[in-house]
């Protein structure tokens, strides 16, 4: 069966390489993103590999624009069943350096966003009555972070808000699963690393219990067994891909 999935911040790092999996296990992929032009160009890079997707721009923040982007999905895939909200963006700066709208800014697009989407795709979920959501929260709402209280309570509400959905929802056959990636390299993580604001790539790599750091990949391919058949008993769960990490 065709199922329909989407996948926020789907154009680059472990977004891209969720909607890849998704699509190479017969799924018929929606890629938003705030940029538009990569999400098409991640859409059309899918489709040359003979798998279905379209690319949509959206800022998960604007609730019209999440509902638009979903009409859109459903007009030109079908009813969603699949949702991974992956779109998000971190920020570092000390607690007292931290404006009330950078912390209304965080909170907007990594909580709130997750929100929007979430409650904007799930009721053809519950008429579908079956359904899988897969949030992306983060290790640091576990461990907390230097310089990144917004980001880390952004995180932390996602993990709440997934085990709150986790409950709610089960009785329609819908599973809420959050993965709170450990260090991934991705261009963001490089991003952080080249302004000084976290160690370089290899540093903590080689501090890493297995000795690497994680892939977008390695994301992709525990988000892949949460949306499908098999992990239809799972839900309301963290599962942590991170190397060993906060065991």
């Amino acid at each position: 069966m065709q199922r329909v999935a989407v996948i926020t911040g789907g154009a680059s790092g472990m977004g891209l390489a969720v909607a890849e999996r998704l699509a190479s296990q017969g799924r018929k992929v929606a890629v938003l993103d705030l940029d538009g032009d990569a999400a098409t160009a991640a859409a059309d890079d899918i489709r040359q590999k003979g798998e279905v997707a379209i690319g949509i721009a959206v800022d998960v923040s604007d609730r019209p624009g999440v509902d638009a982007a979903m009409a859109k999905v459903r007009a030109e895939l079908g009813q969603i069943e699949i949702i991974v909200t992956s779109a998000g963006f971190d920020r570092f700066e000390s607690f007292t350096d931290i404006t009330p709208e950078a912390w209304t800014r965080m909170i907007e697009v990594n909580l709130t966003g997750t929100f929007h989407c979430i409650q904007s795709a799930i009721p053809d979920m519950i008429a579908a009555g079956w359904g899988r959501i897969v949030t992306i929260s983060s290790s640091s709402a576990q461990s907390g972070a230097n310089r990144m209280a917004h980001y880390v309570a952004s995180k932390g509400g996602v993990v709440g808000l997934t085990k709150a959905l986790a409950v709610e929802y089960a009785p329609n056959g819908i599973t809420v699963n959050t993965i709170p990636p450990g260090f991934i390299d991705t261009p963001m993580a490089r991003a952080a690393a080249a302004r000084g604001d976290m160690p370089p790539i290899d540093a903590v790599a080689a501090r890493t219990p297995v000795r690497r750091a994680g892939t977008p990949e390695d994301i992709a391919a525990a988000c892949a067994f949460l949306c499908s058949d098999d992990a239809g008993y799972i839900t309301g769960q963290l599962i942590g891909v991170n190397g060993g990490w906060y065991l």
